[in-house]
């Protein structure tokens, strides 16, 4: 991943993963350490949180989809290595709240992925 090419977005609006498909399986061991680590990065990077969710789903047998959701994750944080939460003492702001649901969009289950976000000041 030294040499690859940044992108924008941690994950492509509209994308959908499933269980099934007839594409390749890839290393359930790899997956495993790739999400893992993405999964220890979200403390930090929220912003990385939907996407690591939405590849934790296929721990047991990622397929190729899988990994390159992943891997575009990782190319994302490559291009905003420089990001993070930052506090400063001198932010006024109060506590906000917000959140969403895509009410039954897992296409295997049908179940919904709700998110949220909480700012204090300026910090999300």
């Amino acid at each position: 991943m030294h040499n690859c090419n940044p992108v924008r977005t941690p994950v492509v609006v509209g994308t959908k993963l499933s269980k099934e498909g007839n594409e390749a399986h890839v290393s359930p061991t790899l997956f495993r350490q790739i999400v893992g680590t993405l999964r220890y990065l979200t403390c930090t990077r929220p912003n990385i949180t939907y996407g690591v969710s939405l590849i934790s789903k296929f721990l047991e047998s990622p397929r190729q989809s899988h990994m390159q959701v992943a891997k575009r994750i990782m190319r994302y944080i490559k291009d905003t290595y420089d990001h993070g939460l930052f506090y400063s003492s001198s932010s006024n702001g109060g506590f906000v709240g917000y959140l969403d649901s895509d009410w039954g969009g897992d296409i295997d289950d049908r179940r919904s992925t709700s998110g949220y976000c909480f700012n204090f000041g300026t910090t999300a």
